[in-house]
């Protein structure tokens, strides 16, 4: 979702953008983390990221207009570390709009999100930049591989993203992560602030991550580090695992979904092929990227009639 004229142009967020771009001194990473009623998990993410082994880095906090201790605890980091910079929204404004608004606030050369219940090995950084900076541009995306936790920091396994692309065309990329992509773990990997800029960021509808590494992976490789530094956590809170029905998910991505039935493969579908059209690629690479797209989405056609007649239902149950 983008952020309108009027809220890039709020007091708050130029002012901060503004002060941070004079600096000539801008760190070499920015890590948006966007939170809301974290408190469980903040502290151990923030601390996970405070203690890598690089420095050069600032972590943006956007508060979500918490209602629990996510405020005190930020605030208390950004007294304590220089790097932090903490924003808090005076409404939740969803969780499309924070994480979007985070990359925008961000000034380094390299940029990464965080989520608040995740946890970082302190290597993560420093082995990820290395890996950039000595990447050719034809490489969109870095990140480590995955070890999985539960809520009490115990391993639940080991999880394979098998994300790595280092394929000429974009086509084929674009092939790779429509048939592998499960977990969108490496959405939280390392990529130029630029490269991320010219994408459509994330969209406030349901598994936009996976759109969004679709883009990435059309503009360049991927390429993993082979060390198990990242530790997404799943625990009974978080979207996937609550519960949640789609449209309870897509509301708590933008609340003004509510209400809205969620017809999640015909909308991702659609979005593929979005993606595709704004692309800064030849004419013929959009042809085969289309024809990738095509290829894969519609033998699911029935599924998608399915769901359709689903949605129907639901938003006639809701009138």
């Amino acid at each position: 979702m983008k952020l309108s004229d009027r809220q890039q142009a709020s007091p708050v967020f130029s002012g901060l953008r503004q002060d941070r771009k004079k600096n000539a001194m801008a760190p070499r990473v920015s890590i948006g983390l966007p939170v809301y009623n974290g408190e469980r998990y903040l502290e151990k993410a923030v601390g996970s990221l405070l203690n890598q082994d690089f420095d050069d880095f600032e972590l943006i906090l956007s508060d979500n207009a918490s209602t629990d201790r996510t405020a005190d605890i930020c605030r208390d980091f950004a007294s304590r570390d220089h790097r932090v910079v903490y924003h808090r929204n005076e409404h939740n404004m969803g969780a499309t709009y924070n994480y979007n608004l985070v990359f925008r606030m961000a000034s380094g050369y390299y940029f990464k999100w965080a989520a608040h219940d995740d946890m970082y090995a302190p290597a993560y950084l420093s082995r990820c930049v290395s890996v950039m900076d000595d990447a050719p541009p034809s490489v969109a995306l870095c990140y480590p591989r995955t070890i999985l936790i539960d809520e009490n920091d115990v391993k639940l396994d080991i999880y394979d993203d098998r994300m790595e692309m280092r394929l000429g065309r974009p086509h084929q990329r674009l092939r790779h992560v429509l048939r592998n992509l499960r977990m969108c773990n490496s959405v939280f990997g390392l990529t130029r602030t630029s490269t991320l800029g010219s994408t459509g960021l994330l969209g406030n509808y349901v598994s936009a991550d996976m759109v969004l590494l679709a883009e990435l992976a059309m503009i360049g490789e991927f390429w993993e580090v082979p060390d198990h530094l990242f530790f997404r956590r799943r625990h009974p809170e978080s979207s996937w695992e609550s519960g949640r029905t789609f449209e309870q998910i897509a509301e708590r991505f933008d609340p003004h979904n509510r209400g809205r039935a969620v017809a999640r493969l015909t909308r991702l579908f659609w979005e593929h092929l979005k993606s595709v059209h704004r692309l800064g690629i030849s004419r013929a690479d959009k042809l085969q990227c289309y024809r990738v797209a095509l290829g894969f989405w519609l033998p699911q056609w029935r599924a998608m009639g399915g769901e359709m007649k689903r949605a129907l239902k639901y938003r006639l149950g809701r009138v």
